[in-house]
């Protein structure tokens, strides 16, 4: 095993799961590289990186994710209509909040690469306020403004969760989307992924950045913790996944789309997803190619917005592979602890809705039975997240 292996796999049973994905990042990919820079096609590695780890590469032969219409897996799971309850809201929405009136649903999804999103099983849920839309720049810095909150990626390092790598390179930052010049294997998230040191949410590309022009586009580059933080400030939660894929579909019974059976709904795409060759050319055909104003794309049967594509949404549950088989039937909250065997040991919790960067190329999961999962102290170029009020 050559030494940068070792060092990595010592360091991922000593460190965070941040400190980890910093380390792979900088022992790796040789050190700090700014967002700015083009990233030239790597040198093959061997090497493990602990990176935003929502998705995982198609298995088909010629890269991309199966049709939903016709990848289905038999026996997943008994399917119900989806019942909506007819209760009012107990009172007046709060600001920027729709009510969800809960009801019972098919959870899950038996589309073929969606393991574990399976058995399909009936869920029963009371009623909740749900954000209309992610937290936006502009609320989360009233947030900052009026508590003086640093966020995971703005604080300092410790040198002793990262053995061997040079002091200097240990600075505050963030992972950030950094696409490659040209085709690269999609085996290796460190083909597109980087960590840039001074990357924050005020600053989500790292230094020379801003949020000109992006105040109504979602937060990024937030930590679990720091969306529980603006929660709690808030006098709100984050919604348990079953609360987010009920909302998420709106009313419907397992419908592959948020918006319905069809990826496009009369030629126009009804989300801020990824198009053209994932990762290194975006043709921008939904006009975006990052994150977009929260109201950019129509809202969904309850009137909810993105609740697929542009920033995946951070929820309650920690994440479980297996977790369908023994959820509860009655508002469940999510497993006891985590556990993900790709890599096991790293403690994640819930991402729901897909980002800008998902495509039928690499993950697919803007689908609303598609589950996400990421280390909660580590954020990324689209990761946000929504709030809930019970009712």
């Amino acid at each position: 095993m050559c030494a940068k292996n070792s060092l990595l796999n010592r360091s991922r049973l000593m460190v965070s799961a941040r400190s980890f994905c910093v380390l792979a990042m900088l022992v790796a990919l040789g050190g700090c590289r700014p967002a700015s820079e083009p990233v030239e096609t790597p040198a093959p590695t061997v090497t493990t990186v602990l990176l935003p780890s929502c998705c995982t590469a198609p298995e088909q032969g010629d890269g991309r994710f199966p049709d939903p219409a016709t990848s289905h897996v038999e026996d997943s799971g008994k399917v119900i209509e989806t019942v909506v309850a007819k209760i009012p809201p107990p009172r007046k929405a709060p600001e920027g909040m729709v009510w969800i009136p809960g009801g019972k649903f098919s959870m899950g999804t038996d589309y073929g690469p969606f393991g574990d999103a399976r058995p399909i099983h009936t869920v029963e849920l009371s009623g909740y306020y749900m954000d209309a839309h992610a937290v936006t720049n502009a609320e989360f810095a009233k947030f900052v403004k009026a508590t003086h909150y640093v966020t995971v990626a703005e604080r300092p390092l410790n040198p002793r969760d990262f053995p061997g790598v040079d002091k200097s390179m240990l600075v505050p930052g963030a992972i950030v989307f950094t696409p490659p010049t040209q085709e690269v294997p999609l085996n290796d998230a460190g083909n597109w992924w980087r960590y840039v040191p001074g990357a924050n949410w005020k600053n989500p590309e790292g230094p020379g950045s801003d949020l000109k022009g992006r105040e109504n586009h979602p937060v990024v580059q937030v930590a679990w913790d720091d969306a529980v933080a603006y929660a709690k400030w808030a006098g709100k939660r984050l919604p348990t996944e079953a609360e987010f894929e009920f909302a998420a579909r709106g009313g419907a019974t397992q419908k592959p789309f948020v918006w319905g059976d069809t990826f496009c709904e009369d030629g126009k795409l009804m989300a801020n997803t990824f198009q053209g060759h994932f990762p290194d050319k975006n043709t921008k055909d939904d006009g975006y190619e990052r994150t977009s104003p929260v109201d950019a794309f129509p809202p969904n049967g309850f009137g909810l917005y993105d609740m697929a594509g542009n920033v995946w949404n951070w929820c309650s549950d920690w994440y479980r592979n297996d977790y369908y088989k023994n959820s509860p039937a009655k508002n469940p909250q999510g497993p006891k602890d985590s556990f993900d065997p790709e890599e096991p040991g790293v403690m994640k919790r819930v991402q729901r809705g897909g980002s800008f960067l998902c495509t039928d190329q690499f993950c697919s999961r803007y689908m609303p039975g598609g589950r996400g999962k990421g280390a909660p102290d580590t954020g990324s170029s689209h990761i946000g997240f929504r709030c809930v009020i019970g009712g």
